[in-house]
């Protein structure tokens, strides 16, 4: 029984990290260049942003985008919230900031940058409301090449 119970619970934990939004730019890069997978960048105003809301809701957080990002893509968030209570640690919006100088200088939001390992933007887009999960991930690798 103990064997069952650790095998359901690695399993389970496997599951839950499946799609893992990284923790820092840094992490993301690294991850990228260790896997070879392209970054899907998101610029957000989680907080205040509607499009951003949901794009969260319907595309990100849904369980096909979820499976096949898991397996295809680094994922990285740089939200830039704005009350108060959600504020971000100043590292972290400052990396933040940094990346949006220089891959969303127009201050677009919601905007969804695919980088390459290397840090080379391979396409940019926003959100639809009428994109299912298919649709957006198709989007997403039409700049993969």
């Amino acid at each position: 029984m103990k064997k069952f119970l650790t095998i359901a619970f690695c399993i389970v934990t496997a599951m839950l990290h499946s799609q893992e939004w990284q923790p820092s730019f840094d992490a993301a890069v690294s991850l990228s260049q260790k896997e070879d997978k392209p970054i899907v960048l998101v610029f957000s105003g989680s907080d205040w942003c509607a499009p951003c809301i949901r794009l969260k809701r319907n595309i990100l957080e849904s369980e096909e985008f979820k499976s096949y990002a898991s397996s295809n893509y680094v994922l990285y968030n740089a939200d830039f919230p704005r009350k108060k209570k959600n504020q971000l640690p100043e590292e972290l919006s400052s990396v933040n900031k940094t990346l949006a100088e220089k891959y969303n200088p127009k201050g677009y939001f919601p905007l969804v940058v695919v980088l390459d390992k290397n840090q080379s933007i391979l396409g940019k887009t926003g959100f639809d409301v009428k994109a299912s999960p298919k649709k957006y991930i198709a989007t997403l690798n039409g700049f993969v090449k």
